[in-house]
């Protein structure tokens, strides 16, 4: 079950730089793929063994030279409804403010874990000067400098002991899979003509979150979960800031899921919100699978499909393994097509190749294009195994793995991929010392 930890508070209290800082933590864990989009708003932390989601509300807040209180509550009230646990950012510098105390009163009323996180407290004065914030009435608060990183690690231990400690149901082991997509892309409309015929084959699974519903698809020999984030709660007011919440709403959605099914609207083409939910899909090693909707209103001529199969793939490059759909899911066109693409990128997500048939294939591949020589020195790979992940990672053991650099690294996943039936799936690699 995925976890959240959202940092809210008013503009320029330091908000993005404790997000990077957090996010910062996993680097060691993960390679940021070059091409995905950097979403500024989300990122990945993990502290003590528990990985979590944090959420940076600040990007969201447009006009930051004149906010007003509405905007910023309403990035709040967003925050209080789909996070576990809210982090409250205040700025010693300035002392408490007005909008703090707007904030503070809602934050009050809340049935959640609040963390009051002080900012650049970073001497003695200034530990003493944070003590005023006592008076929001939250209270234990974090001083914490989040330029040079001091405080921290005590918040981390803080956040990750009131993240919801749900392990994972062991349910049956059938595909998860999330319909994902900027707001009125057609996800209801997608899940509801998947599931819509046969009523009664479809039962809503018990004990699952609160966010997003879950329902079995069993019929014409295909069984999975589908996880449907889409207008569950239609909210009093149309004009908040729709984006962050539909974020937030497939974050959730992609971390519980094995795959994912991306909906582009054909009318719009992919658009920068559609890369940054790609990019979270990536992070997350999930994989993926493109479908346009809203085909049915495009007027074609032989070329179209292609045109626009290239334009995406040229926007996602260097990532461009992955299954594009041109569907409708109103008129019901190519929807079976979309059920056997689900089950061919979840193989190929689980696939467990053969450390001999991978060195048999792999060694000969980089036999014949070894990497390029740095510095005078040659790179030599001695051998590949399949690494024990949910997902295909490959550890490549060799004599000098630091000079192997990201084009070479490109062209193996590409070989990986051409060789063994990988598309759609995330695939990870990482050269090692022999």
């Amino acid at each position: 079950m995925s976890k959240i930890a959202a940092i809210v508070g008013r503009p320029n209290v330091g908000k993005s730089t404790l997000f990077n800082r957090l996010t910062e933590s996993r680097k060691a864990i993960v390679n940021e793929e070059s091409g995905v989009t950097r979403d500024r708003h989300y990122g990945r932390a993990t502290w003590n063994g528990v990985d979590f989601s944090v959420v940076d509300t600040g990007g969201f807040v447009e006009n930051s030279d004149d906010v007003f209180e509405s905007e910023i509550n309403r990035q709040v009230k967003l925050a209080i409804s789909e996070a576990d646990v809210i982090i409250f950012m205040v700025d010693v510098e300035t002392g408490i403010h007005e909008l703090d105390k707007a904030v503070a009163a809602m934050l009050r009323k809340v049935q959640k874990k609040v963390i009051t996180v002080v900012n650049k407290v970073d001497n003695n004065k200034r530990l003493l000067d944070a003590a005023e914030f006592y008076g929001l009435g939250l209270g234990d608060y974090f001083p914490v400098s989040s330029v040079n990183g001091s405080g921290t690690g005590e918040l981390l231990d803080e956040i990750v002991k009131h993240l919801p400690d749900t392990p994972e149901e062991a349910g049956e082991d059938i595909p998860k899979v999330a319909v994902v997509g900027r707001p009125n892309v057609g996800k209801s409309s997608l899940a509801n003509t998947l599931l819509g015929e046969e009523r009664n084959i479809v039962t809503p699974v018990a004990g699952t979150t609160r966010d997003s519903i879950h329902s079995l698809y069993n019929k014409f020999n295909h069984r999975f979960l589908l996880i449907d984030t889409a207008g569950l709660r239609k909210k009093a007011k149309v004009d908040e800031d729709i984006e962050f919440y539909s974020i937030l709403r497939s974050v959730r959605a992609i971390e519980e899921s094995d795959l994912c099914l991306l909906l582009l609207d054909a009318t719009r083409g992919l658009e920068a919100q559609d890369m940054s939910i790609l990019g979270i899909i990536q992070k997350n090693n999930k994989g993926v699978i493109i479908l346009v909707n809203k085909w049915d209103l495009i007027g074609k001529d032989q070329t179209t499909a292609k045109q626009f199969e290239e334009e995406i793939r040229r926007k996602t490059a260097p990532f461009t393994d992955y299954p594009i759909l041109f569907i409708s899911a109103i008129t019901k066109q190519r929807i079976h097509k979309v059920l056997e693409l689900i089950m061919s990128v979840y193989e190929n997500r689980s696939r467990k190749i053969p450390t001999s048939k991978l060195n048999e294939v792999m060694l000969n591949i980089i036999g014949e294009t070894p990497p390029p020589s740095t510095k005078g020195k040659h790179i030599r790979i001695k051998y590949v195994t399949q690494l024990p992940a949910e997902y295909p990672a490959f550890a490549f053991f060799c004599n000098l793995p630091q000079y192997i650099r990201e084009p070479y690294k490109r062209f193996v996943e590409n070989r990986l991929r051409e060789s063994f039936q990988l598309t759609g799936a995330p695939v990870r690699i990482f050269f090692r010392k022999k």
